[in-house]
Formats: structure tokens, sequence, C-alpha cells
């Protein structure tokens, strides 16, 4: 019996999208802090940065808040979106999320 041993490569893409998704979802954030395009991710300037070792992702994401919310409290939520969603949709263990807080937004 042959035993065909495959392996399957998620693209840091795929990654980024499920990233940007979860963390547009947490209540608080106002957005991504830049645009994602092919060049941002060029020029090392993209809000979302995912860097793997090995099989274990580390991601690195900038975001903008709401004004008069508790930004420890978004930045914790994010991270646990982030995690919890390119874990259960990818199968890619997340070692860490990194939150930095570029911005607050005032309606």
């Amino acid at each position: 019996m042959n035993v065909v041993k495959s392996r399957l490569r998620i693209s840091d893409d795929v990654i980024i999208t499920v990233s940007r998704l979860a963390t547009l979802d947490v209540k608080g954030v106002a957005g991504l802090a830049g645009e994602i395009n092919t060049f941002s991710k060029i020029k090392n300037n993209a809000p979302i940065k995912v860097s793997m070792i090995g099989d274990v992702a580390g991601i690195d994401i900038k975001i903008k808040i709401k004004g008069g919310v508790k930004a420890i409290r978004v930045a914790r939520e994010v991270q646990t979106a982030v995690k919890e969603n390119v874990q259960k949709m990818t199968g890619i263990s997340v070692a860490q999320v990194n939150v930095t807080i570029s911005g607050a937004v005032f309606d």
C-alpha cells in the first residue's frame, strides 16, 4: 500500500482576508489603518501582515478605533476574534496576534 503525503498551502491572502473580516466584525473597530492591496503588500505597509514560522502564523494588525471606546478592550477582542477565526477557517495555528491602534475616529 502506497501512502501519498500531501501538503496543503494556505495563501497569506486567505489569512489576511479572514483576519480583516474578523477584525471589522469587532464592536468598536472603525476600520483598518490603511488599505489592503497588492501595492501595500509589496511596500510592506499593509494594515495586516502575516509571518509564518513553519506551520504557525503570527499576525500583525493596524486598526483605527471608534471614539469613546476602551482601546484595550477592543484590541483584546480583535486578538481573540482573529485567532479563533483563522484557526477555525484555515486549520493554521496562530501563535500571536499583535494589534496596533493607529488612530481614533470620532463621528
